[in-house]
């Protein structure tokens, strides 16, 4: 398979600039909320309220699931894109008039993660409906690229742009960015309705309650699909708050530098999390999926712990290059192992529940917040980084026979 077969469908070509326009969008923005969070409230509290909020919707992810299931993922794609264009207009009128406060984005930030955290469960099922089976892998993983480029692009610009022309213009920016990703998803298709389970009945002939328990049951009794939940449980609990939410507390009490500084650690995480993607997209390894997520994940908790003592900027860059490739070449093909074992039928509420696991975040971040005012940054990162450690280590002794075993189905080569 050549990488240049996805782009051969319609669908996907307007939805690649538009998922990627998105992602720069999402990552400007929540360096510029968060560097405004911190410097006007002066709370690591406020900061790790605010990267909270922003997840809140993953509680409702499955919900999420049912409905796009029924209704279609295109329409609930513009439409939420819609929301973030006119949030972000908002912000920009605010930023404009110098009303702006930190209790006013943290309203805000609650509507808006409302819907953010299933933005990537839509693109995927899109993703998974308007095109071949055959060319799955392949666009999941030019996906990625766009998001991981995104990251450094978006957390550059952000920076960049509020110290050199300020919030407003910022925000015209990610308005802009809003904006012509509602057009360009206007152009997706939603692609062919899923074909029924064999032992699931219609959508239509059940309620949603009933749907949701259906999918939720699916899950459960599938080993891999559990273990897949569980990782991407832990890496949201113990490893994503100290490269995202609390970056701007990093950047600023523990490396003493200004918002330019927080972009470049921003992006040296996004960086590393882009080559990982490459290389997987690239197709010339022979990756056994399973495998893969659980061994990055353990070199992802391994190197947080070095990461949580260091106290100069450039290592602290590579540091976080490491970590974002060792995050992609666990997620990337987490993703792919729970697409590859679930019936069509189910994929949308599936990957809606796979959502769940982003609520592991804000706990993460809530509880990071009082812990480090007690007992220090590098203390709780640290103890954060050896739990993490070693519960993939217990999680893969577990579900060893279905994850581990190089025979075992969730191991073939991706």
């Amino acid at each position: 398979m050549h990488w240049r077969d996805p782009f051969r469908v319609r669908s996907f070509r307007f939805q690649w600039p538009a998922d990627l326009a998105t992602s720069w969008a999402f990552e400007m923005e929540s360096i510029v909320l968060g560097w405004f969070i911190l410097v006007e409230s002066g709370s690591v509290m406020m900061l790790v309220v605010f990267g909270s909020l922003q997840y809140l919707g993953s509680l409702v992810s499955p919900l999420f699931g049912v409905v796009g299931d029924r209704l279609g993922y295109r329409r609930m794609l513009y439409l939420s894109r819609a929301l973030y264009a006119a949030l972000a207009a908002t912000f920009m009128l605010l930023a404009w008039l110098q009303a702006l406060t930190p209790m006013i984005v943290l309203c805000m930030a609650a509507l808006a993660g409302l819907v953010r955290p299933s933005d990537m469960m839509m693109r995927n099922a899109l993703i998974a409906q308007t095109l071949p089976s055959r060319h799955l892998l392949g666009a999941l993983g030019i996906s990625r690229i766009t998001s991981d480029s995104a990251r450094i692009a978006g957390a550059l610009a952000g920076a960049g742009v509020v110290a050199w022309l300020g919030m407003t213009w910022a925000y015209a920016l990610i308005t802009a960015l809003y904006t012509l990703s509602f057009v360009l998803s206007r152009g997706v298709a939603d692609g062919p309705a899923p074909t029924a389970a064999k032992d699931a009945p219609p959508l239509s002939s059940v309620s949603p309650v009933r749907d949701l328990q259906l999918a939720f049951a699916y899950v459960w009794t599938r080993p891999v699909l559990m273990a897949a939940m569980a990782l991407a449980f832990l890496v949201n609990l113990l490893a994503f708050p100290f490269s995202l939410g609390l970056l701007p507390y990093v950047a600023k009490n523990i490396y003493m530098t200004d918002q330019t500084g927080l972009g470049w650690l921003g992006a040296s995480f996004a960086f590393g999390g882009l080559v990982g993607s490459v290389v997987l997209s690239s197709h010339r390894f022979a990756f056994r999926a399973a495998q893969t997520m659980v061994l990055a994940g353990a070199v992802w908790f391994a190197v947080d712990v070095l990461l949580a003592f260091s106290t100069h900027l450039g290592v602290g860059m590579a540091m976080l290059w490491v970590a974002g490739l060792a995050q992609s070449l666990s997620m990337t093909p987490l993703a792919a192992v729970m697409l590859r074992v679930t019936e069509p039928a189910y994929r949308g509420r599936v990957m809606g529940m796979r959502m769940l696991a982003i609520w592991g975040l804000p706990l993460g971040l809530l509880l990071s917040g009082p812990l480090i005012e007690r007992w220090g940054y590098d203390a709780t990162a640290g103890a954060y980084s050896v739990l993490g450690l070693l519960l993939t280590g217990a999680m893969a002794v577990y579900w060893r026979a279905h994850i581990w075993d190089a025979k075992a189905p969730a191991n073939k080569p991706l």
